[in-house]
């Protein structure tokens, strides 16, 4: 087969073209990598084989940003106009809502734009922990690392960006450059929420199954509040069989993107949202919902009802009330003058028709003892985790660094006695765990160690807990309670 008019087959195939097309799209492919075709190879993507033909040729220089924007490029022909995309997916959602986000994610990973290969070099294991709770863990293998020219060009670069963020909806086709990822495939679901344009889309780059973004057609700063309530509502109903959440809205508990709304949402089951309720709890001006303090690490209060106003009112309230909330004996401070300290990471889910929301209350003081955050993951734990405990991990799926596979590899050996270079940050976990695992063998240190991560984990999540799972911690839930 030859490998241009091969991929202009495909772009056919999957109908963005009308076979009369052919010839056209071959020379939009030819303006790309180069007139004269070439033999395809087999068990290599077809769009790999032209970024190569494309170097080899001088088309494009041997960089990585370069090489990224010719392949998206390239998957662009494969795609249907952003219209076409909008126009099908709403058609199908009149049938179901399952069966458009099935299309439309489909369509996302058959042109590239959600990385299928990279994603699966991730690590991935599950564990129950000390405490009862069953915990995700993850090591992502992929995204990958920076271009080091774009690094040393955003360090003299001053200029006003285009597009201002990753979320902006402007990304929709663009091309791309040097510190900001190619987006010629990229295509964005227009959705009404709150009476605002959002859109929705995948992430390149998934955390789990169908990971989505929703995203503020505005570039304006997250917030969360009684609309982001009403605005996860809405969402629910037009797509039930996904979750949604909200990172914080605050440095240290919140994300990484807090300069753009947006939320994130996809087809997976957390830990967290299997987790028992603990202690009931009952407030007579709403006696349609349901509620609970949460048997979880973190701080969940669990709303639950077919009453979704009666949920956005209760909620509110809630955040309100834990907006101002101080308790001195848990070094709970709501604010330094007009600096708030406090927020919540709310996340929604169906059950049948019932509407269940998680409020986990958040807290971004710092002190001498604990300058990253008293409710963050605290020094012994930065040997695995020193990253901001976001949505999906707040949930107990931990998205751990790629670092942590060849180190966790030199871990192993140090506890089988075999020559090693085990980092320094590691050997004193190493030890504690050594010492109580007097028969850390080859058939069980793989065991071992996930464990032992797993569990590290949940560590990270009980610091982040603002109401400990101590005596102390308890009483501090029920003075909140009473407060509420």
């Amino acid at each position: 087969m030859e490998l241009i008019e091969g991929f202009a087959e495909k772009a056919i195939a999957s109908g963005a073209f009308q076979p009369m097309d052919k010839i056209y799209v071959m020379n939009k492919i030819r303006a790309l990598v180069g007139d004269e075709d070439a033999e395809a190879q087999p068990d290599t993507p077809l769009a790999s084989q032209l970024v190569e033909l494309a170097v080899q040729r001088g088309k494009i220089e041997d960089g990585q940003t370069a090489r990224e924007i010719l392949n998206d490029q390239l998957y662009d022909l494969l795609t249907p106009t952003p219209a076409k995309v909008n126009r099908t997916f709403w058609q199908k959602h009149e049938q179901s809502p399952q069966q458009a986000t099935d299309w439309f994610y489909d369509l996302c990973t058959s042109n590239d734009y959600v990385k299928v290969s990279a994603i699966k070099k991730n690590i991935e294991f599950t564990k129950k922990v000390n405490d009862g709770n069953e915990l995700e863990i993850t090591i992502n293998l992929s995204k990958p690392e920076k271009d080091p020219k774009a690094i040393a060009a955003a360090a003299h670069d001053t200029q006003k960006k285009y597009p201002q963020c990753a979320l902006c909806m402007e990304n929709e086709g663009y091309l791309g450059r040097l510190g900001h990822a190619a987006r010629s495939n990229h295509r964005i679901v227009r959705m009404t929420i709150g009476g605002k344009q959002w859109g929705f889309q995948y992430s390149p780059y998934a955390y789990f199954h169908e990971h989505c973004i929703f995203l503020d057609a505005k570039h304006e700063p997250m917030e969360i509040n009684q609309q982001t309530l009403i605005n996860l509502i809405e969402i629910e109903k037009q797509l039930p069989h996904y979750f949604v959440g909200s990172n914080a809205d605050l440095p240290i508990v919140g994300g990484s993107m807090l300069a753009h709304e947006h939320y994130q949402g996809g087809r997976h089951t957390f830990p967290m949202m299997k987790a028992p309720i603990k202690q009931e709890l009952s407030f007579k001006d709403y006696p349609d919902v349901k509620a609970g303090i949460v048997d979880w690490p973190m701080s969940d209060l669990r709303l639950i009802s077919k009453n979704d106003q009666a949920l956005i009112q209760l909620g509110t309230h809630v955040i309100n009330v834990w907006d101002h909330y101080d308790d001195p004996e848990l070094s709970l401070k709501a604010f330094d003058g007009n600096t708030r300290h406090h927020t919540v990471t709310p996340i929604m889910h169906r059950n049948g028709d019932e509407f269940v929301l998680d409020l986990v209350l958040r807290d971004n003081n710092t002190s001498k003892e604990y300058p990253l955050g008293i409710f963050h993951p605290h020094e012994k734990l930065w040997h695995i985790k020193k990253e901001n405990i976001g949505l999906i991990e707040v949930m107990g799926r931990a998205i751990l660094p790629a670092r942590l596979k060849s180190e966790l590899e030199e871990v192993k050996k140090y506890w089988l006695n075999e020559p090693n270079k085990i980092a320094d940050s590691h050997l004193p976990w190493a030890k504690e765990v050594q010492a109580r695992h007097d028969d850390i063998n080859a058939d069980n240190v793989e065991e071992i160690l996930e464990q032992e991560v797993a569990q590290v984990f949940g560590d990270v999540l009980a610091d982040a807990g603002v109401f400990k799972r101590n005596a102390q911690g308890q009483a501090g839930w029920q003075r909140f309670v009473e407060r509420l």
